[in-house]
C-alpha cells in the first residue's frame, strides 16, 4: 500500500484499469503527469494504520512530540529546494513565494511542538465540597485533513502541525491538482515521526468522500463553501473544523497612507489572488472615489503576471474566473497587460459595479479588485457586511482611533489596520458566517484537535 500511496511515479499508468488523475502545469496548461487516486482499499488501510499508531503517538510526552516535530521541520528546511520545486510544479507560483511558504511550514511545526508543552486548562481545585477536580486535554483521535490547491504545503502545515502536536495521527488528503509537496512531506514525516502518524492519500473528490466516511474522529476541511457543506452533511455527528473562504472588504478612507494602493495591489496579486483572505472589495467614500480608482488601477498595472505573480491553478478555476469577469456589469474595467499562454490572468480592477454584481457577491479567487462607493462610513460598513463571507477585512486610515473603531464594527475573524495578509503562527485565523467554523493558527488551534475530560475524585 505504501508504494501506491507515496511512491507512485508522477507519470504512470494504472495496471488495474483505475482512471488516472491528470496533473496540469498551470504555467503552460499542458499535462505534466498522472497520479493514481487512492480508493476504498487505500483509505481503509490508511485509517487502520493511523489507528495502530494512535496510542503510541498520543502516549509520547509533549517534549518528545516537540522533538520529533522539530526533526520534521529540519527535514523540510534541509530539502527546501525540493519542496519549492514541488510547489511550483503544482501551482506555478514564483519560486520566491514558494520558498517563503516552505519556511513558514517549518516554523509551524516548531511552533506547535512548543505550544503543546504549554497547554492550559482550568486550574485543579475543590469545586465541590469534599471533592478534588481537574481537567485533562486529550487528543481527539484520528484526524482527516482535506486541504485545497491554493497553498498545498502551507495549508497542510496549518492543519497537520497542531493536530500532530496535540497527539493525533493525521490522514492528509491534498487537492487533486497539487499532491506533490504533500507526498514529499509524508515521506519526511515517516522518517521523523514514525509509521502511520502522517499519511497522505492523493486523490480526487471521491477519495475525499471516502475519507470523510471512513470513521475518523474529526474532519478538518479547508476549501469552498459548497465543499464544506458536503463534508458537514457526510460527517454526521463526527466533529468538523471548516475554513470555507472569504470575500474580504477593504475600507479605504480619504486620509489613507500614501502606500495604500501599492500595498493592496501586492496583497491582491500574491499567489495570483488565490488566497481566502486576499483583499477583494475596495470600498471608498464618494468624494474620493474617482481618485481611488485611478490610483488603484495604476498600482495594479505595475503588477505583471509571470513576473510578480503566477497563474491560476487549474482550468476549472480559470473558467470560473473568466465567467465572473465576463458577467460583471462594471462600467469601467482596468486591466494590466497579461500573458496569453497557460492559465495566467492579468491584474484587474472593476469599478462602477451594480448592486449584486457577481464580482462583488462571489469570491473571485484571482488577481482582481472591485471598487465600490459609499456615501458615509456607516454605508461603507454596511457594504462590507453585505456578503455571506466573514473571514478577513482591512481598514486604511491615518486616523487610528477611527480605524480601530471600524475594526470593531467589522465581523470578520481577522481584521487588519493599514496592512493586509499580515499573519503569524501566534495569531488565530478563523471565519464567521459562511466562512466556516473553527480556528487555524495560534495556540487556540490546538483546541480544534483536543477534547476536555473532567476528572473529579471524592476525598476519602
Amino acid at each position: 500500500m505504501a508504494a501506491r500511496l507515496r511512491l507512485v511515479s508522477p507519470i504512470g499508468m494504472s495496471s488495474d484499469g483505475e482512471p488516472l488523475m491528470e496533473l496540469i502545469d498551470p504555467r503552460t496548461g499542458a499535462v505534466r503527469g498522472t497520479r493514481l487516486p487512492a480508493r476504498e482499499a487505500e483509505v481503509a488501510g490508511a485509517v487502520a494504520a493511523a489507528r495502530s499508531a494512535r496510542a503510541g503517538w498520543a502516549a509520547l510526552t509533549p517534549r518528545e512530540r516537540q522533538r520529533r516535530l522539530g526533526a520534521l521541520a529540519e527535514l523540510v528546511e534541509r530539502h527546501a529546494d525540493d519542496y519549492v520545486a514541488a510547489e511550483c510544479a503544482g501551482t506555478g507560483k514564483p519560486a520566491a513565494e514558494a520558498a517563503g511558504e516552505v519556511a513558514e511550514v517549518a516554523d509551524l511545526f516548531r511552533f506547535y511542538g512548543g505550544a503543546a508543552r504549554a497547554a492550559t486548562a482550568p486550574a485543579a481545585g475543590d469545586y465541590l465540597a469534599g471533592h478534588q477536580s481537574w481537567v485533562r486535554w486529550e487528543p481527539v483521535g484520528v484526524v482527516a485533513a482535506v486541504v485545497p490547491w491554493n497553498y498545498p504545503l502551507l495549508m497542510a502545515g496549518w492543519r497537520c502541525a497542531p493536530a500532530l502536536a496535540a497527539g493525533n495521527p493525521v490522514l492528509l488528503k491534498p487537492a487533486e491538482t497539487t499532491p506533490d509537496s504533500a507526498l514529499l512531506l509524508a515521506a519526511h514525516a515517516e522518517q521523523a515521526l514514525g509509521a502511520g502518524v502522517l499519511t497522505v492519500l492523493p486523490g480526487d473528490r471521491e477519495t475525499g468522500r471516502l475519507l470523510v466516511g471512513a470513521g475518523c474522529d474529526l474532519i478538518a476541511f479547508t476549501g469552498s463553501p459548497a465543499g464544506g457543506a458536503d463534508v458537514a452533511a457526510r460527517a454526521g455527528l463526527t466533529p468538523v473544523s471548516l475554513e470555507l473562504g472569504g470575500n474580504s472588504p477593504v475600507l479605504v478612507l480619504p486620509d489613507a497612507p500614501a502606500d495604500t494602493w501599492e500595498q493592496l495591489a501586492a496583497a491582491c496579486t500574491y499567489n495570483a489572488g488565490q488566497s481566502c483572505a486576499a483583499p477583494a472589495r475596495v470600498i471608498v467614500l464618494d468624494e474620493a472615489y474617482e481618485a481611488a480608482v485611478a490610483a488603484l488601477a495604476a498600482a495594479m498595472a505595475g503588477r505583471r503576471a509571470g513576473r510578480d505573480f503566477g497563474p491560476l491553478n487549474n482550468p476549472d478555476q480559470a473558467a470560473r474566473y473568466d465567467r465572473i469577469v465576463a458577467s460583471s456589469g462594471a462600467k469601467a474595467v482596468h486591466t494590466a497587460p497579461g500573458r496569453s499562454d497557460g492559465l495566467w490572468r492579468p491584474a484587474t480592477v472593476l469599478a462602477e459595479l451594480p448592486d449584486g454584481d457577481p464580482a462583488v457577491v462571489e469570491e473571485v479567487f484571482g488577481p482582481l479588485l472591485t471598487v465600490q462607493r459609499a456615501a458615509t462610513l456607516d454605508a461603507a460598513v454596511a457594504l462590507a457586511e453585505s456578503v455571506p463571507q466573514a473571514l478577513a477585512a482591512s481598514v486604511w486610515t491615518r486616523d487610528l482611533p477611527t480605524g480601530l473603531a471600524l475594526t470593531d464594527r467589522l465581523s470578520a475573524g481577522e481584521v487588519w489596520l493599514n496592512c493586509h495578509l499580515a499573519q503569524s503562527a501566534e495569531l488565530p485565523h478563523s471565519g464567521r458566517r459562511s466562512s466556516g467554523a473553527g480556528t487555524d493558527l495560534s495556540v487556540l488551534a490546538l483546541r480544534e484537535y483536543q477534547r476536555p475530560k473532567t476528572v473529579t475524585a471524592r476525598l476519602l
